[in-house]
């Protein structure tokens, strides 16, 4: 059932990221302490928005200059303050008061930031003075990939869809390698290309309206392999999702004259007839490189979900027990339309710890890479508890309509509670060493232990708790 339920995904359409602009009202005088845009707000949307709002990308408007970014002021703060709640910019929904906050490629803003915007637009959203402006980003160009310059890009089948068509489940195809000899990938990224932007027709502003995949679950065929003999664990491509840069000790193998598919695609129309197909992106380690460990995907989740028309605040647990120390690398919620939040917690014996929460907008399904000094560090028998949040009532403007009941299902408008974790698995020698190696770099003094390592505090980890071996009665 769970296998099942992790091969859907995504949304059909995804939210315009800002309103409609605003008048252009009159500047404010600024004085020497005012916050401005030149010296303040620029910096911020450099960092966390103009990756995608600038011209030819996703998003439906640019905020590269003050012209740009000042019709949108007020929706700017609005959607800023929003934080970890369905709708919020830049879409990171990692709760910042909750868990561990020590993430890779981390776009949220601070309390801080936040309450800077808001001063900048109570103020009248003043330009300030133009040499305060930081030197304009450099953009990678349509053609060129996040990761840096690919080793390998393997392309798949163009397929189509009309405008107007029902939403389509089956296999895109694979795509040759052309490898003479096995490799290790370090990194990989995914993404659709297709010809619905040269054309006109829908007037969708969405991502969802740019896109005809709405999921694509990635595979690895190795030569002489039977059906259904693939390798897994590999990047689910998903609208807005970032590129996958694995643990370096951690590569993952590609053998010779193996293809690089997708078996199990969702495909929706976008509104205009499109023909597209899917890239992948592939770095390598460099010859003769070997792993050191195994990354994997694990999901969490259950089947048994049960939301009913015009509930609110219905939560779903599920567990799993680790059967060995574990590692914990990247933090994936994936639910549907109802969701609204999950939280990954981690008990060993008495203590109960939260490890990440999150929001949830099935809008943006996001990936989140702990820090390398962040990464929780668990025991063999941790019980991982994965809990999710679903709001099934007209204030969650994801459900089409909320008074249906939901269960568990394919589409968006049905529902999942799914985690899904990437893990590296270690021997014990190797636990031991990495929490060695986490108490070093951290400075961690004797009985002081760190957010996800709850062994952390031992300077030499207990042994094993024996087994209890049952008394015969008397």
């Amino acid at each position: 059932m769970i296998r099942t339920a992790v091969r859907a995904f995504l949304g059909l359409s995804v939210a315009a990221t800002f309103a409609t602009p605003v008048g252009t009202a009159p500047q404010a005088t600024t004085t020497a302490a005012a916050v401005t845009f030149t010296k303040d707000i620029a910096p911020l949307l450099q960092r966390s928005c103009q990756n995608c709002h600038r011209p030819n990308s996703i998003a439906p408007m640019s905020l590269l200059t003050y012209e740009d970014a000042r019709p949108y002021a007020a929706s700017i703060k609005r959607r800023t303050a929003i934080r970890n709640r369905q709708g919020t910019m830049p879409p990171w929904y990692i709760e910042k008061d909750l868990g561990i906050q020590h993430y890779k490629n981390d776009i949220s803003l601070s309390d801080a930031e936040v309450a800077k915007i808001a001063a900048w637009v109570d103020a009248g959203a003043p330009r300030g003075n133009p040499a305060d402006l930081p030197k304009p980003l450099t953009f990678a160009g349509a053609n060129e990939w996040t990761i840096g310059k690919p080793d390998l890009v393997v392309v798949t089948p163009s397929v189509s869809m009309k405008a107007v068509n029902p939403d389509w489940w089956g296999s895109a195809g694979f795509g040759e390698t052309g490898l003479t000899e096995d490799r290790y990938v370090s990194a990989v990224e995914i993404r659709e290309v297709n010809d619905t932007q040269n054309k006109g027709g829908s007037t969708s502003t969405t991502v969802g309206g740019l896109f005809i995949f709405h999921h694509a679950i990635m595979t690895v065929e190795a030569p002489g392999a039977t059906a259904g003999a693939i390798t897994s664990g590999w990047p689910i491509h998903e609208v807005g999702r970032n590129a996958d840069v694995f643990n370096p000790d951690a590569g993952k193998l590609i053998r010779a004259g193996s293809r690089v598919g997708f078996p199990n695609v969702h495909m929706h129309a976008n509104g205009k007839d499109t023909t597209g197909h899917l890239e992948v992106a592939l770095k390598f380690h460099p010859v003769g490189y070997q792993p050191k460990m195994n990354e994997r995907t694990i999901p969490i989740g259950t089947g048994d979900i049960d939301i009913r028309g015009m509930e609110v605040g219905k939560k779903i647990e599920s567990f799993q027990v680790l059967s060995q120390p574990t590692k914990i690398t990247v933090y994936e919620p994936h639910m549907h339309a109802a969701a609204v939040r999950m939280c990954l917690d981690a008990i060993w014996g008495s203590r109960i710890e939260t490890l990440s929460c999150s929001g949830y907008d099935h809008s943006w399904v996001r990936a989140y890479q702990y820090e390398d000094d962040a990464a929780p560090l668990l025991p063999r028998g941790t019980i991982l508890r994965v809990t999710g949040y679903y709001d099934n009532t007209p204030a969650n403007r994801n459900v089409v309509d909320p008074r249906n009941w939901s269960g568990l299902g394919h589409r968006s408008i049905d529902n999942m509670n799914i985690l899904l974790m990437q893990a590296v698995t270690l021997t014990d020698e190797k636990f031991q060493e990495e929490v060695a190696a986490r108490r070093e770099n951290l400075k961690l003094k004797p009985g002081e232990d760190a957010p996800g390592c709850p062994l952390c505090a031992f300077e030499k980890l207990p042994g094993a708790r024996p087994t209890q071996t049952a008394r015969p009665q008397q």
